[in-house]
């Protein structure tokens, strides 16, 4: 019984610690993994911004360029830059030795982040970065806070500030407003995120775009076979509704005579 219970307080954790983590409103995204040019996109994102870091190592090169619908000759020249074979796993060249020597911890292996963490984490992590000269990169992160790695997409994005303006007073999830006037109440705020105009590549929507695709493929790298199981289930679901169907006539026949 108490490994039971210890096993049961190992699974709850990671959430306690997530939801302690952040402590900030996340915002939502709507990923469909159905979506091919997304997933695509997102994947040629991950290879030339975050692999430099970051491994996939649970994932291999054939397996996503098979999945997401991109040849074996495109995959290798546009999104393999380490001389991998088309079936290798998504590794990189950086050993954790001197990861750990560099950045002071060996950066995570990225396969599995999704599910650690969740789709709308990521979403909002990767566009919460803001300047902060007093952090070692000169960076920080809303979401995550003294976070230990550079913003890789700043140059996508631009230089996003953090600093107080008004906002509409939010309470239980609804919007204020005066109830003599009927103007909206505002209150100042000090953790606004703001991207300096004409700083990155990107639009804001663009980059939202971008990030979404990016966190889409990293949903689909955390479970490759959703899709699969989603569709072998419903046809397990149809079946047992139809086998219920001749069970319950079956039932019906065999105990009509009892009584």
């Amino acid at each position: 019984m108490k490994k039971l219970i210890a096993v049961l307080l190992l699974a709850v954790m990671p959430a306690f610690a997530l939801g302690a983590e952040h402590g900030v409103e996340l915002d939502k995204v709507d990923i469909d993994l159905t979506d091919k040019p997304a997933l695509q996109d997102g994947a040629r994102t991950f290879a030339n911004y975050c692999m430099g870091c970051h491994s996939a190592k649970f994932q291999r090169y054939e397996r996503v360029a098979d999945d997401l619908g991109i040849p074996h000759d495109v995959m290798l020249d546009n999104l393999v830059f380490s001389g991998a074979k088309i079936g290798d796993h998504m590794k990189i060249g950086m050993q954790p030795q001197d990861a750990k020597t560099w950045f002071g911890a060996a950066p995570p292996d990225l396969t599995l982040v999704a599910r650690v963490r969740g789709e709308d984490w990521l979403y909002s992590y990767l566009r919460s970065f803001y300047a902060d000269p007093s952090r070692p990169y000169g960076v920080n992160n809303k979401v995550f806070p003294n976070v230990g790695m550079p913003n890789v997409l700043v140059g996508l994005q631009g230089n996003q500030v953090i600093g107080c303006k008004q906002v509409q007073t939010v309470v239980d999830g609804k919007k204020q407003f005066d109830p003599l006037t009927g103007s909206p109440l505002t209150h100042e705020a000090c953790d606004q995120l703001t991207v300096e105009p004409n700083s990155g590549t990107l639009t804001t929507e663009q980059f939202d775009e971008k990030v979404k695709n990016l966190v889409a493929f990293l949903a689909y790298s955390a479970n490759p076979v959703k899709l699969e199981s989603q569709r072998i289930g419903t046809y397990v679901l149809l079946y047992l509704a139809f086998f219920f169907v001749f069970a319950y006539l079956l039932k019906r026949e065999y105990w009509k005579d009892v009584h």
